[in-house]
């Protein structure tokens, strides 16, 4: 379980922000999404809850969801708790947030409920606490290794390329906003991603396929940066 100091920032986070009025979401010609999320710690509790705001209805979930209340009770009624395998059935996508170690057996307790999903996936693999993922995410790629544990999904890397405090200090900034780079195989499946990480505040920026997300992981040159689009574009080499 992530502390409740955690949960309490994600929530401080979001109870700062402007909540959209009921009915923004279709007044901009878009339905609210139901989104499920695996892993409420510090970068799901924190993207969630922007979520949230959005207007999207958020289910966030935990092996012990009773614990969640205080998340999902601040947050309104737009949030709701429950387990990994409610929130997948729950959402229309998934978002993954969970230590990378976890994917071995989030494939053996969730791998046939997520196939033909669309989730976007948050991991990211360091040697000190993920040992033998780590080396075969170094060797094959994150993402050709994040498909390999989540085969079947409609996958999308995204939300991986900077720590949580950097989207909870730059969400919703003025423009020019903070750019978030994704990376999928899926043409619909990137939209989707494309539409998440513009409504939780910030400028979606696609990098290419699944052996791209290489490109903006943890310990690569693309990682780490509050940049516009413009510029985290010309810093991936990307067109413009």
């Amino acid at each position: 379980m992530r502390s409740d100091l955690t949960r309490r920032a994600a929530l401080a986070l979001a109870l700062a922000l402007p909540a959209l009025p009921a009915g923004a979401q279709e007044a901009a010609g878009q339905k609210p999404l139901r989104i499920g999320i695996i892993g409420a710690g510090k970068i799901g509790g924190t993207i969630g809850a922007l979520w949230v705001k959005a207007g999207h209805e958020v289910m966030f979930s935990s092996r012990h969801p009773e614990e969640l209340t205080g998340l999902v009770e601040g947050l309104g009624a737009r949030a709701k708790a429950g387990t990994p395998a409610e929130a997948v059935r729950f959402g229309e996508a998934v978002f993954v947030a969970v230590p990378y170690k976890a994917y071995p057996q989030l494939r053996a307790d969730l791998g046939e409920a997520l196939k033909g999903r669309i989730v976007l996936d948050a991991g990211n693999a360091t040697q000190a606490r993920d040992g033998d993922l780590y080396t075969e995410a170094q060797a094959n790629g994150i993402g050709t290794t994040s498909a390999k544990y989540l085969a079947g999904a409609r996958l999308v890397r995204a939300f991986n390329a900077a720590n949580y405090r950097l989207f909870e200090a730059n969400a919703n900034r003025p423009a020019p906003r903070m750019a978030v780079p994704i990376a999928g195989d899926d043409e619909a499946a990137l939209e989707m991603g494309r539409r998440l990480v513009s409504e939780a505040g910030f400028d979606p920026v696609v990098v290419g396929t699944l052996t791209d997300a290489d490109r903006f992981a943890m310990g690569s040159p693309g990682f780490g940066h509050v940049l516009g689009a413009s510029e985290l574009r010309a810093k991936l080499g990307l067109a413009p």
